[in-house]
């Protein structure tokens, strides 16, 4: 792999599922993971084969349908749950075992109510015995964000020589800061031994609205697989914004990162599974929301009609967006008025660009936003 190529897993399937609400059947996942497949993701997380005989099933046909995609099966370190995991995944031409535990004191003592040296005996067991089935093992310590980093580094000594080929890191509750987790993935980069034949990843959650920020501060340290959603979905304030990431890797090319992610097809996925799981997508949302390309302030329509990177930094077509948006509002301007009725067939003198201006300030103050059929009505009313 190259070691500048941050592997793309995507868990919209499994921890995107799990909001209230957007529970998908079968053919449904299996549609969203030829999206996916089609969007260049590297992997594809397809459920928690043990929880249901529905998960189970999704896995295996989604395993099934996929050809060039890891498929992954999320497991606790429960052998029977690793066991389940391996047999779904069976049809799967590239099989993934993600199984992990708790490593947090809160997790050690208040969850799972154990000591840190059974935490480690059980996380070696469990990629022990993944490993037993498929080569490929991905090993998550639940609630590392909040972990003291010298007992992680020892958790993930232990698993690294029982043969894990990833290591999760995930800030479960998304309590760190991007300094502090990029911190994290530097210390187990750096105090790890053989971590190096390994790949580091990333799975931040968005309680503080961090995700993106500490995805991309352990990719800066070191990390090299980025967990994500489309749209941002998940557990409580949701996981890692996958279109975010993505963009944000293109958009700086000085950190040297790149994936694999067809990003034009972008919004067709973020539409795809907003639509499958009635989850709508706020319109402030960067990259795919109805708003993040829409400019209804004056001086910033003038800007972008002049030269659109004067307050765009991504071309919308590179993201799978038609076309910016010039929103007439009260507050636009007679440039983006001008603008309107020039994409509307009318090209305006300065003369009558200023006849019109009043009445379409008239017209914005009644309504929340002014249609070409308001236009068109001005034009012909201009006509008589």
């Amino acid at each position: 792999m190259n070691t500048n190529q941050v592997q793309i897993f995507d868990t919209t399937l499994r921890d995107g599922e799990q909001v209230p609400g957007c529970k998908l059947d079968t053919q449904q996942k299996i549609v969203i993971a030829r999206q996916l497949e089609r969007l260049g993701v590297d992997v594809i997380e397809a459920g928690f084969p043990v929880s249901s005989p529905g998960d189970f099933k999704s896995v295996a046909e989604i395993g099934r349908t996929v050809k060039d995609v890891i498929v992954c099966g999320l497991t606790r370190a429960v052998m029977n749950d690793i066991d389940v995991a391996a047999e779904a995944l069976q049809t799967a031409r590239r099989p993934r075992i993600h199984t992990g535990i708790g490593v947090s004191d809160s997790h050690i003592q208040y969850k799972l109510r154990t000591t840190p040296d059974k935490i480690i005996e059980r996380a070696v067991a469990a990629v022990k015995h993944a490993k037993s089935y498929v080569e490929d093992v991905e090993f998550y310590a639940e609630d590392a964000g909040r972990a003291d980093n010298e007992f992680l580094a020892r958790v993930v000594q232990a698993v690294v020589d029982a043969g894990a080929t990833v290591l999760n890191i995930p800030d479960t509750t998304g309590y760190c800061l991007p300094q502090e987790y990029g911190d994290k993935i530097a210390y187990l980069r750096d105090n790890v031994n053989g971590i190096h034949k390994c790949i580091l990843s990333t799975h931040c959650h968005n309680d503080l609205g961090l995700a993106t920020a500490n995805s991309i501060a352990g990719a800066q340290n070191g990390a090299r697989q980025i967990e994500c959603t489309i749209n941002g979905i998940g557990e409580r304030a949701g996981n890692t914004s996958l279109e975010e990431v993505v963009m944000i890797m293109r958009q700086h090319p000085h950190l040297g990162l790149t994936t694999n992610i067809n990003s034009k097809l972008l919004l067709e996925t973020s539409h795809l599974v907003s639509e499958s799981m009635g989850m709508m997508v706020q319109p402030n949302k960067a990259i795919v929301g109805d708003n993040a390309f829409a400019h209804s302030s004056g001086i910033h329509q003038d800007g972008v009609i002049k030269r659109r990177d004067t307050y765009e930094i991504i071309d919308p077509a590179e993201v799978g967006v038609d076309q910016s948006k010039i929103v007439l509002t009260a507050r636009s301007g007679r440039a983006a008025l001008a603008y309107r009725f020039k994409n509307l067939g009318f090209n305006l003198t300065k003369v009558q660009l200023d006849n019109v201006y009043q009445e379409f300030l008239h017209i914005a103050d009644q309504k929340k936003e002014v249609e070409d059929a308001d236009l068109r009505d001005m034009m012909e009313g201009m006509a008589a």
